[in-house]
Order: C-alpha cells, then sequence, then structure tokens
C-alpha cells in the first residue's frame, strides 16, 4: 500500500471498511464529525445520520443482529446519552464498535479541544454490572490498527467495544501506511430469523425471559464476565519503553497524552496502556520495578484510581486540564514533585 496523509478520524473510517463494516449510524459532533463524513463515501457502507445519539446507538444494535457489522461514532454528551442502550447491546450480545473521540467537559464544555474525561464513563456508564474492552490509540496508524481490532474485539466477545481518542489524536494528520493484512473475524451472531427467536434485555436463559431467577442471573453475569475476560485477553496491547539509564520512576500515560511522555525517556521509564479496560496484569510486574508512579492524564485522576486500586499502593499525580498541552508546564509539575 502507498503511504497517504491522513486525519485521524479519517483513518477510523478507512480502518472500519477493511474490516468489513457494513452500518454506520450517527449524529454530527465535534470533534468526531468527520467520522460520519467519510463513512458517507464508503461504497460498501450504509450509512444513516439519525436525529440524536439515542436513535443511533439504536440504530446498530438493530443493524448488528440483523446481520451487519455496526459501529457508531461520538464525543462526550452523545456518549452520556447512549449508556443506556450500551448496556442493552451488553445484555443482547450485540457485537458492535462505539468510537468517543473525547473532548473536554462535562456538558458542551469546549467543543474542540482534547481531553480523557470520558475514562471512568467507559465501563461505569450505564447500569449494571457489566464491562466492556476498551482501546485509546495515540497516533493516526493506531487509530487505524485499533479500528480493526476493536471491530474484532466486538465479533469475538458478542458485546459493544469502545473505542476511545480525543479531538487531538482524531484531529491529527499523519502519513502512515495502511497496510491491510490484518485478520478480520467474520460475523460471528447469526441474523435475526436464523437464530434466537428474539432478544431481550431482559434477564434471560436463551430467548426466555427470567425475570425473577436468581439463580439464572447469577450465571448469566458469570457467563458475561468470564468472556469479556476471555476475549480482553488476546488483545493484551500496551507500549513499555525502559530508561536509557537507571531510575526508580515509571511515568504512565495515554492516549494524546502519551505523545508528550516520550519527551521523558531519558529520565523515567514509560508506560502506556492501549487496552485501557480491562487493565492488562502485565502492569502489576513492570510497576514492581520501580520505587515511584507517576500518572497523567486530562482529567483529575480517573486512571490513575483504577491503577492505584489494582497495584495497592499510591501514585503521584499530574492532571493536564482545559484542553492545553504544554511541555514546559508538564515539566515543572513533574520536576516539582521529585
Amino acid at each position: 500500500m502507498p503511504k497517504q496523509l491522513l486525519q485521524g478520524n479519517q483513518a477510523i473510517a478507512m480502518a472500519a471498511e477493511v474490516a468489513g463494516l457494513k452500518f454506520f449510524a450517527g449524529y454530527p459532533i465535534t470533534p468526531a464529525s468527520e467520522i460520519i463524513h467519510e463513512m458517507v463515501n464508503k461504497k460498501h457502507i450504509k450509512v444513516l445520520q439519525m436525529e440524536d445519539e439515542i436513535a443511533s446507538i439504536n440504530a446498530i444494535i438493530g443493524a448488528s443482529l440483523a446481520g451487519l457489522k455496526a459501529m457508531t461514532a461520538t464525543s462526550g454528551p452523545g456518549f452520556s446519552l447512549m449508556q443506556e442502550s450500551i448496556g442493552l447491546a451488553h445484555m443482547m450480545e450485540v457485537p458492535l464498535v462505539i468510537v468517543n473521540v473525547q473532548r473536554v467537559g462535562p456538558s458542551t464544555g469546549m467543543p474542540t479541544l482534547p481531553a480523557q474525561g470520558d475514562v471512568i464513563q467507559c465501563i461505569h456508564g450505564s447500569h449494571g454490572d457489566y464491562f466492556p474492552i476498551v482501546f485509546y490509540p495515540n497516533s493516526v496508524l493506531e487509530l487505524y490498527k485499533y479500528t480493526i481490532t476493536a471491530l474484532n474485539a466486538a465479533e469475538e466477545s458478542l458485546s459493544p467495544v469502545i473505542l476511545l481518542s480525543d479531538g487531538y489524536i482524531s484531529h491529527l494528520y499523519e502519513t502512515i501506511v495502511p497496510h491491510r493484512d490484518f485478520e478480520i473475524k467474520k460475523r460471528s451472531r447469526p441474523p435475526l430469523g436464523t437464530g434466537n427467536r428474539h432478544f431481550t434485555g431482559l434477564s434471560h436463559e436463551g430467548s426466555v425471559p427470567k425475570t425473577s431467577d436468581t439463580d439464572n442471573y447469577r450465571r448469566l453475569i458469570t457467563r458475561f464476565h468470564g468472556k469479556q475476560h476471555l476475549t480482553a485477553q488476546r488483545y493484551n496491547h500496551y507500549e513499555f519503553l525502559e530508561c536509557r539509564r537507571e531510575t526508580d520512576t515509571l511515568l504512565i500515560s495515554y492516549g494524546a497524552l502519551s505523545r508528550i511522555a516520550y519527551s521523558f525517556k531519558d529520565d523515567f521509564a514509560l508506560y502506556r496502556p492501549i487496552r485501557l479496560f480491562p487493565l492488562v496484569e502485565d502492569i502489576k510486574v513492570i510497576a514492581s520495578a520501580y520505587k515511584r508512579i507517576i500518572i497523567m492524564e486530562m482529567n483529575t485522576g480517573q486512571y490513575a484510581h483504577e491503577i492505584e486500586r489494582i497495584l495497592h499502593r499510591e501514585v503521584d499525580f499530574i492532571p493536564v486540564l482545559g484542553g492545553r498541552i504544554d511541555l514546559k508546564e508538564i515539566k515543572q509539575k513533574i520536576y516539582e514533585q521529585r
């Protein structure tokens, strides 16, 4: 494949077509709008612009049940509106992908600027005891690669998969080689009319609702969690860079902010989760070799709290808020804490 200069959102649309996407529904929202603009030009993808994000998520649930690989894209406000139906898709085991290009919030916030404020919403946004698989790339090439990965993981897990981006990565232009030699998972769920009689968001066994059967619900949720963990183990994606000289400090960052973290590779070891959730277990082994852990993210500590929980230790935290990424400011904060 020849090199191409692509915007991050363009790479997402291109990769989705490569992965066999057949249906896209969405509602324009900054900074994700270019995705639906690009989808309209894809010959083999049916595209609907819906009246809002609630309609969009329900449309791709229906399309997926009808036998099509399906996806939507939005930003924080739209992602919030989708949450109940994301839970429904988990309960009905519907494979689909939701792209969330994060911006500063809450509410309408600062629409053109990047943020990482939807991290916890990804795993706890809907009600009930469920969790999705979440990927968060940090480049245009990775947006291309992990769009395909997300669609594959959705087919394997029979569940919604979240692909996180942000206003910086999605609007970044980089020259990439969009390879097509990826393994593409085929449609895994039989379409309506050839499998279950119907699908329900109620607690169920097969296609039969069992709304008051505690034992059945326990089996159901245990199976859900098991298949999510099993699928996630096949996608243990992260980046770890050992420091060029001896250091007692590990710096953790992800998404747009991790690109700034590379500036510190001469002073610290660097860890970047790509499969953001479930947390990759390797972080426990990696972190055990370092006395000090610094986490920087574009929120008030959403991922830092998760890292503290899994490591059972306190970490130093650097918040980068308001959509501005300033290397000089970040250096000052990091070295002041030493």
